[in-house]
């Protein structure tokens, strides 16, 4: 096996005042998305339009013309399948796939929302009721790279919620062959119904239903994708409700020389697997230190079984970010917003207590990233492309709403009846006004 040599690119946080094109290089890198381009938003588009229109029959088509169609054309797994594959998957499979549903069930359950009541005042009672939705989708990567753990991250929660009817949709692979571990992992969940198909039309055929598979629309959709399924979730946003778009897969590790240059390579590696447009972030004060991880990343490429892809990967989103200090790192984690961060340096709880925008956090050297993919019980579908700013990870609380209840008495509405009154007619809405006037008319109403 010859020997890797790996120097990965650097930007020197320092020249963003005086080198234009480093401040230009931060800002793109901190203003990055996670949405789609324009074309690729153009073309979701006319494949849900023809899902829309054409149903069952456009979904077969499109999976025929893009790939993700199952030999022979079913577009639905029995459930006897699922359960076959289920009962047939490997002792040591199944026991990791139980043992990260029983940890994601139990996270799922702490963030159950409750129902709460509030008297504002004496007459005015406020209800904020949860409420599951009844029908959720949930895209699972298939193909040739199946995802049994997202089809978990997505059904595990909403089942803790209440939802009424799990939909899964994921693709064939490029013989028309669906994933054991998929099906397995579904049997094992008791997902109500799987659609085979992908990208696009996978989301129309979850969004806008399958007629003649018997397969209703569905209220929401979640989980992650390539960018044909991140640009349909977003252009039937608004006809049903969704997650949040997901970009590619991010890794950002901040290090110092505390953490130990194997395990910060390492890390950088596992989430580089995932292809050429997954950036991995190395951000750190220390230069000596940033070497040391260069060195690392060599010797494991030396025996790592996906090589060429990882090599491919380093070459194009690998990038190892120079602080001035502590601080200064810490500012650039904040305006970035990773998808995953690894926090290994000194004192790393006053490091973390400092980071505002994440994904998800892992805490010292031994919380990698693939701990929280597979079996910690935390979500792994999370913001991406900066996303982080404002989102977070796909939860229990994605599965439901709530619904506002407003109780209001003879003498509540009496206690805000002048407030009514005076704001309606500065805003020249007078049958706001009347609305409440009436009901305090001679004879007017019950008692």
């Amino acid at each position: 096996m010859s020997a890797v040599t790996v120097k990965l690119r650097r930007l020197d946080l320092a020249r963003a005042g005086s080198d234009p094109a480093v401040a230009a290089e931060v800002q793109a890198l901190c203003g990055r998305g996670a949405v789609p381009d324009r074309r690729v938003r153009e073309g979701a588009r006319a494949i849900l339009d023809s899902v829309k229109s054409g149903g069952d029959a456009a979904v077969r088509e499109a999976n025929a013309r893009f790939g993700g169609g199952r030999a022979g054309g079913a577009l639905l797994v029995g459930r006897a399948e699922m359960d076959a594959a289920r009962d047939a998957l490997p002792l040591r499979v199944r026991d990791g796939l139980e043992q990260m549903i029983a940890n994601i069930r139990r996270f799922a359950e702490t963030e159950l929302p409750v129902t709460r009541s509030t008297t504002i005042l004496p007459g005015v009672e406020i209800e904020r009721r949860w409420v599951p939705l009844s029908r959720v989708g949930v895209y699972a990567p298939g193909g040739s790279a199946a995802y049994p753990s997202s089809l978990l991250m997505g059904a595990v929660p909403a089942k803790v919620a209440g939802v009424g009817t799990v939909v899964v949709a994921s693709p064939a692979d490029a013989e028309g062959g669906l994933n054991r571990t998929l099906l397995g992992a579904a049997g094992l969940v008791g997902v109500d119904a799987f659609i085979v198909a992908g990208g696009a039309q996978a989301v129309g055929a979850m969004a806008y239903g399958l007629p003649e598979a018997g397969v209703a629309p569905v209220d929401r959709i979640v989980g992650p994708g390539n960018a044909w399924v991140t640009a349909a979730k977003l252009e039937v946003f608004g006809v049903i409700g969704i997650d949040l778009p997901a970009g590619p897969s991010e890794v950002m590790v901040v290090a110092d020389a505390t953490a130990d240059p194997a395990h910060v390579a390492s890390d950088l590696l596992s989430q580089a697997e995932h292809g050429p447009d997954s950036p991995a972030l190395l951000v750190t004060w220390d230069s000596g230190f940033a070497a040391s991880v260069e060195a690392e990343l060599g010797k494991q490429l030396e025996t790592a079984e996906r090589r060429a892809i990882l090599e491919r990967s380093l070459a194009s989103g690998a990038l190892v970010v120079l602080a001035s200090d502590r601080g200064g790192a810490l500012d650039f984690v904040n305006a970035y917003a990773p998808e995953h961060l690894s926090v290994v340096v000194d004192d790393v709880e006053e490091a973390v207590a400092k980071v505002r925008n994440a994904g998800s956090l892992f805490v010292g050297p031994y919380a990698p990233e693939s701990a929280g993919d597979y079996a910690s019980g935390a979500n792994h579908v999370l913001p991406t492309g900066g996303l982080a700013r404002s989102c977070g990870a796909l939860s229990t609380e994605s599965y439901g709403k709530f619904i506002q209840v407003q109780r209001i008495s003879r003498e509540g509405l009496g206690a805000v009846r002048d407030a009514v009154e005076a704001i309606s007619e500065a805003e020249g809405l007078m049958a706001h006004k009347r609305a409440v006037e009436l009901r305090f008319e001679a004879g007017a109403g019950v008692e």
